[in-house]
C-alpha cells in the first residue's frame, strides 16, 4: 500500500503519435479524478515501421522522463509495438511501478466471433512480434485468424490524411475480404494498433454492419484502475461531472510539431473543446 500522496501524482501514457488517444480517451472515462500526462513521440513515429531496438530506446527514454520529471505514480503503454517491444524491459527496471501495457483484443474476438474468422489489421511490427506470436498461439485452434500488415495507415492517420487513409483502408479490407483462408466469412476485426481506433467510422463502413470491431482502449482502462486499487494508488474521488472532467488540467507533449497533437485532441474531443499540446524537446 502506498502513502496517500503517491495517489495523486499523474499517470503517464506514452504511444508512437496520435493513435494513443483512443486510450487516453477510455482512461479519462474510467479514471476520471485523476490526472494524465500524454506523449506523442511524433518525432519517431511511426513505430510500427521502426526495428525493435529502436522501439524500445525510445519507450525507455520516455519512460525515464515521465518518472523523474512528472514523477507518475504508473504507465500507460497505449502502443502495441511499444508494448511488445518494451514493456518487460520497463516492468523490470521499475519493479515498484504499475506499467500496463496493451495487446490485440485476439482473446475476446475468438470468443465473440461465430464464423470463427477473425481479420487482424495492424503494423507489421506488431504481427512480427514474439508477443503477438505468442499470443496468436494461445488461441483455439478452431478460430481462423487473417493476418494484415497495414504498411503506410499509421501515417496517414498521423498527417490526417483523409484521402490516404481512405485508400489504404480501402486496399486492406479489399485483401482481407480476399484471402483464399475465408475471408468472405470474416465477422469480427481486431485493431491492432490504437491509431485505427481513430478511424472506426471510416472502417465500419468498409466492413459493413455485419462485421464487428475491436479495439482495446476501454479494456486497457478497466485493467488500469484494477491495478491502482489494487496498489492503492487510487486517486480519492471527488465525484468529477462529465463537465468537472472537460476542465481538469491535461498535459500532452509532442516530439514533434504539436500540431497535430493539437488538431487530434479537438478532433476526438479527449479533454474538452481547448488543448493545446506543447513540444517536447528529447535526444
Amino acid at each position: 500500500m502506498r502513502s496517500p500522496a503517491a495517489a495523486t501524482g499523474p499517470i503517464g501514457v506514452f504511444d508512437s503519435g496520435i493513435g494513443g488517444l483512443s486510450v487516453l480517451r477510455a482512461l479519462r472515462q474510467e479514471l476520471p479524478d485523476d490526472q494524465f500526462v500524454y506523449i506523442g513521440d511524433a518525432g519517431h513515429a511511426p513505430y510500427g515501421e521502426r526495428d525493435t531496438a529502436h522501439v524500445l530506446a525510445r519507450s525507455q527514454l520516455l519512460a525515464n522522463y515521465l518518472c523523474t520529471t512528472h514523477k507518475a505514480k504508473a504507465l500507460v503503454l497505449a502502443c502495441n509495438t511499444a508494448t511488445a517491444a518494451a514493456v518487460a524491459s520497463l516492468r523490470e527496471r521499475y519493479p515498484q511501478l504499475p506499467i500496463v501495457g496493451i495487446e490485440p483484443a485476439l482473446k475476446p474476438a475468438a470468443t465473440q466471433t461465430a464464423s470463427g474468422v477473425v481479420a487482424v489489421m495492424a503494423t507489421r511490427s506488431t504481427l512480427a512480434s514474439g508477443k503477438f506470436l505468442a499470443l496468436l498461439a494461445a488461441q483455439p485452434p478452431s478460430v481462423r485468424f487473417l493476418l494484415q500488415a497495414c504498411d503506410g495507415l499509421a501515417v496517414a492517420i498521423e498527417q490526417a490524411d483523409r484521402q490516404a487513409i481512405e485508400s489504404l483502408c480501402h486496399r486492406y479490407v479489399q485483401a482481407l475480404r480476399q484471402n483464399p483462408d475465408g475471408g468472405a466469412q470474416i465477422d469480427t476485426v481486431v485493431l491492432g494498433c490504437t491509431h485505427y481506433a481513430l478511424i472506426t467510422e471510416v472502417l465500419a463502413r468498409l466492413w459493413g454492419p455485419q462485421v464487428a470491431l475491436l479495439e482495446a482502449g476501454q479494456p486497457v482502462a478497466r485493467r488500469t484502475r484494477q491495478v491502482l486499487q489494487a496498489a492503492g494508488l487510487l486517486r480519492p474521488a471527488i465525484g468529477a461531472t462529465q463537465q468537472d472532467l472537460a476542465a481538469k488540467p491535461l498535459l500532452c507533449l509532442s516530439t514533434g510539431d504539436p500540431s497535430f497533437l493539437n488538431q487530434a485532441l479537438q478532433d476526438w474531443r479527449i479533454g474538452g473543446p481547448i488543448l493545446l499540446a506543447s513540444a517536447l524537446h528529447l535526444p
